[in-house]
């Protein structure tokens, strides 16, 4: 089994679309003007409109409902990713801290109060925990 993507559900695709171009550095995908993919190396962002959930069937997702998950994404100089993202967002949770694991992090929210984590492993096992991972 391969890990392929994970979908944020919200009311306005466009302005989170926009975001997370920003945050990510490359262009969406639109497949549908409800749904919009951007791809990474590593991963996939779909971003789905709220008129999509009914086709997975009824209550299983809410949009700007998030209260559980953290979207993470590794970065090689997280000092530097931060002053590139100060200008554009407006909800700051941690500024870059080195964590008791060995990753230097920061978090913020995205437009639909979604946390994001940008982390960089900077401590020797933190870094070797991570080569492993391709």
């Amino acid at each position: 089994m391969n890990f392929a993507s994970v979908r944020i559900i919200t009311e306005d695709v466009d302005r989170l679309v926009q975001f997370y171009e920003k945050v990510l550095g490359v262009s969406a995908e639109h497949p549908a003007p409800v749904f919009a993919e951007l791809v990474v190396p590593s991963c996939t962002l779909a971003i789905g409109h709220s008129q999509t959930v009914p086709l997975f069937g009824t209550g299983s997702a809410v949009a700007a409902d998030n209260h559980s998950v953290i979207i993470e994404f590794r970065v090689y100089n997280i000092d530097a990713e931060y002053e590139r993202l100060k200008p554009f967002v407006d909800e700051w949770v941690k500024e870059p801290t080195t964590m008791p694991w060995g990753n230097r992090a920061m978090l913020f929210r995205d437009p639909d109060g979604n946390l994001i984590n940008l982390f960089e492993p900077v401590t020797e096992a933190a870094i070797k925990r991570f080569s492993r991972r391709g």
